[in-house]
C-alpha cells in the first residue's frame, strides 16, 4: 500500500517565520504582508517529506478577512496562494502536487452558521483564484455534509480529483462517529460516495475520533464497491473543540503529550484501516510531517 504525505499546519509555522499574525485575518495576514513566508512554509513542508501541500486560501473567506475585504480581495488573495504554492513546488526540485483548499465558507466546526444561499458567492472567487494552479480540489474541515455538495457543481468540469475532509465532534462521547453537524459519519460517506468524490479523509479534530470513523468509512466504500475511493486522515493538535468554537477568537493551546512520535502511532492505526493519504492540521509541523514520512513511506 502506497501512503501519500500531506503537509501540516501553515500557522504555526508561519509564526516560526516571525510572519504577521493575528486574529481575525489568521493566515490570510501574511499573503497581505509577508507573502514570501508562505511560499518558504510550502518549501518546508516539501523538504520535510510532504508530498502534496495545501494553499494557504483557508482565511480568505469574510469570516476571517471581512466582508468588504473579500469582496474586494478574495479572488485576489487566492490566485496569489495558489502562486507561491507553484513557485514552492518549483523552487524544491520535487514532484509535489497542490491540493487548492476550499475552507469551512461561514467558520471553522460551526455548521450552525451556514447561510445556504451563499456559497457560490463566496466559494467561485476562491475557485476562481486557485484554478490555473492546483492539482487536487480538498474542500476540507467540512462540518456538515451540505457543504461539500454545495461547492462540488461550482469546481471547473475537469478531471481534477476531489478531495473531502470532514472534521469530527470530539468534544464529548458520541454513540457513533459523527460530524461537528451532528450528522453520523455513515450517511456522509454514503452521500460522498454519491457525490463521486475521489478521497474521502478526516482532519481538525482530535486524532483520538478519528480510527473508528475510517473503519466505518472503509466498511461502507466496501459494501457500496467504491473502495477505489481513498481514505486518509489529518489530525490537529488542540484540546477537544466545543459546538460553540469560535475559530478567529484566539489561539488555541497545543497539546502537550501530542509528540511526532505520538502522532506517527496514530497515523499507523489509520493506515491499519487502509487510510492512504496521511498528514497534519493545526498545530502539526514539520517535523511531524519529517516523521511521517520517514516511517510511512
Amino acid at each position: 500500500m502506497t501512503i501519500t504525505i500531506l503537509d501540516g499546519g501553515m500557522s504555526r509555522e508561519l509564526m516560526r517565520l516571525n510572519a504577521p499574525f493575528k486574529q481575525p485575518e489568521w493566515s490570510a495576514l501574511s499573503l497581505y504582508e509577508k507573502p514570501s513566508a508562505v511560499q518558504q512554509v510550502h518549501e518546508d513542508f516539501i523538504t520535510n517529506g510532504a508530498e502534496v501541500i495545501t494553499t494557504n486560501s483557508y482565511a480568505v473567506v469574510p469570516f476571517h478577512i471581512g466582508e468588504q475585504r473579500f469582496s474586494a480581495d478574495g479572488k485576489m488573495l487566492a490566485d496569489l496562494a495558489g502562486r507561491l504554492a507553484k513557485q514552492a513546488v518549483k523552487n524544491s526540485g520535487k514532484s509535489a502536487k497542490i491540493a487548492g483548499s476550499l475552507p469551512p465558507m461561514f467558520g471553522s466546526y460551526r455548521a450552525d452558521l451556514i447561510q445556504a444561499n451563499r456559497f457560490a458567492e463566496i466559494a467561485q472567487p476562491i475557485i476562481d483564484g486557485l484554478a490555473p494552479y492546483v492539482d487536487i480540489w480538498l474542500c476540507e474541515t467540512q462540518s456538515a455534509i451540505i457543504e461539500p455538495t454545495s461547492i462540488k457543481p461550482l469546481l471547473p468540469k475537469d478531471d481534477r480529483p476531489l478531495w473531502v475532509s470532514f472534521t469530527l465532534t470530539d468534544d464529548e462521547p458520541t454513540p457513533e462517529p459523527q460530524l461537528r453537524s451532528g450528522e453520523p459519519v455513515a450517511l456522509a460517506i454514503e452521500k460522498m460516495v454519491e457525490l463521486g468524490v475521489d478521497a474521502i479523509l478526516f482532519n481538525c479534530c482530535q486524532p483520538e475520533v478519528i480510527e473508528q470513523a475510517l473503519s466505518i468509512t472503509q466498511s461502507i466504500l466496501t459494501a457500496k464497491n467504491a473502495t477505489h475511493i481513498q481514505t486518509g486522515a489529518y489530525a490537529n493538535a488542540f484540546a477537544p473543540q466545543p459546538k460553540d468554537a469560535t475559530a478567529n477568537d484566539g489561539l488555541d493551546e497545543v497539546r502537550k503529550d501530542l509528540t511526532p512520535e505520538a502522532y506517527l502511532a496514530w497515523a499507523k492505526k489509520w493506515t491499519a484501516q487502509g487510510a492512504t493519504i496521511v498528514g497534519g492540521c493545526c498545530g502539526i509541523g514539520i517535523e511531524y510531517i519529517n516523521t511521517l514520512a520517514k516511517h510511512l513511506k
